[in-house]
């Protein structure tokens, strides 16, 4: 039977073909619309560590002697955090500190580089599952000896050495040598979560919080001597002795990232989170020992908002120009349907019941909105390729996967069921005898 419904709607479909392809084209722009933005919106607000991040945390502490219980800095000084990631209390632990350097290659008359560097330990790497092409990272061991030595990302390998194995090559950061032990596979993370901070992204670069990861990584016990006085402040709440350094600053400027695996472990580590700051609170140094927070690092990134405010406004514009395809669609199938009246209350007259004339509407809506869907598929390609030559950071990242390419016919489906529900109900309540007169 649904067969026969089908072929049906075919043929009624091919006898209205003016009125059958504005109701295809209202669909297809319609979803081509909203898919195209919900497309980028699923892509910028997805895990950029699937299956990790549920047990990845970002913990703080109010530092800030004037904070008056304000929300905390979303860094911290050095002191706190390197005593929070020196205890050991979580599975892992790792500090992060961004700061743009110059980099100097080996090569005879190569140009120095300006290029943003992340200063870290030794469990970045493998908290955040980053993948090295040629090498490794440095161990525990180079946190503590202040290893001179480097990891840089795949874009610098292949600025400055052609992307050939570089293990073993050095490269100079201000006026010191550092070998290369590491060069990162393709890796990007999006967003950059290691590096949001208070709702924007740190260090400096315009890139955003979906740009390219970082191009060099150092250990950050070594940063310190390398880097002594250049490293940029989130914030200060009093005036530093020695500007551009860490140490001793009563400015924010580590981030710490806690790897918990399990909610006991979770509960643990927030029980000695608050103990610390009461801890430094009867030292003095601490003003505001009961404002202490933990977010998840998924939790972290809605905290910040980090999915931009235009690509918000344009689902939502996308979706509210769907409702008045749909609205369309319902008035242009409700003529269709009531144009073949006399039809219906034939079929009626020799013995279809109601619910068969309902299905006989609903399923010529279904096929109207499939061939409308695989119409709007195409306009949804054509709206990421649009997007994908825009000069947006996030311009790369955009593309249709299998979520969303199932999700584009769904949801031309459900749109035309939807809109082909009411008409389908008028329809099937036509009187035979009514329309019959009228033959």
């Amino acid at each position: 039977m649904f067969g026969y419904y089908v072929k049906v709607a075919l043929h009624n479909a091919a006898r209205n073909k003016v009125i059958t392809g504005l109701m295809i084209l209202a669909i297809a722009v319609g979803i081509g619309a909203s898919m195209t933005t919900l497309t980028v919106m699923h892509l910028l607000s997805g895990d950029p560590l699937p299956g990790k991040s549920g047990d990845i945390y970002y913990p703080q502490v109010d530092v800030n002697p004037e904070s008056k219980g304000r929300e905390p800095y979303d860094v911290m000084d050095y002191r706190t955090a390197h005593d929070l990631w020196s205890a050991k209390q979580a599975d892992s632990q790792t500090m992060v500190v961004s700061n743009p350097v110059k980099v100097r290659s080996e090569i005879p008359g190569a140009a120095p580089l300006m290029i943003s560097s992340i200063s870290t330990t030794a469990d970045f790497f493998t908290m955040f599952d980053v993948p090295l092409q040629y090498g490794r990272s440095w161990v525990a061991e180079d946190d503590e000896r202040r290893s001179r030595v480097a990891v840089i990302s795949h874009r610098l390998n292949q600025q400055l050495f052609g992307g050939r194995n570089s293990v073993g090559q050095s490269i100079r950061v201000k006026d010191t040598n550092l070998q290369i032990i590491g060069v990162l596979g393709a890796w990007r993370p999006s967003p950059l979560f290691y590096k949001i901070r208070g709702g924007r992204f740190s260090g400096g670069e315009t890139s955003g919080f979906y740009g390219a990861a970082d191009d060099v990584f150092l250990p950050l016990s070594a940063s310190l001597e390398i880097n002594d006085g250049d490293f940029q402040p989130f914030t200060c709440w009093a005036a530093p002795e020695r500007p551009g350094v860490l140490e001793g600053a009563p400015c924010v400027a580590v981030a710490l990232w806690v790897k918990l695996a399990g909610p006991e472990r979770v509960q643990a580590y927030d029980r000695f989170l608050r103990n610390y700051a009461a801890e430094q609170k009867r030292l003095g140094r601490i003003r505001h020992d009961d404002n202490t927070r933990m977010r998840s690092l998924m939790g972290w990134l809605d905290f910040n908002q980090v999915v931009p405010s235009d690509v918000k406004v344009q689902t939502a514009l996308a979706f509210a120009f769907l409702l008045i395809c749909l609205a369309n669609v319902v008035g242009l199938l409700l003529a269709k349907f009531m144009r073949h009246g006399g039809e219906i209350g034939l079929r009626r007259a020799l013995g279809a019941s109601r619910v068969a004339v309902f299905t006989q509407c609903l399923v010529e809506a279904a096929v109207i909105g499939a061939i409308g869907g695989v119409l709007g598929l195409l306009l949804t390609l054509l709206g990421l390729w649009t997007i994908r030559i825009q000069p947006v950071p996030y311009a790369d990242l955009v593309h249709l996967d299998v979520a969303m390419f199932l999700g584009t016919f769904v949801l031309s489906l459900v749109t035309s069921l939807v809109a082909g529900a009411i008409p389908a109900y008028r329809a099937s309540s036509i009187q035979p005898v009514a329309q019959l007169k009228l033959l």
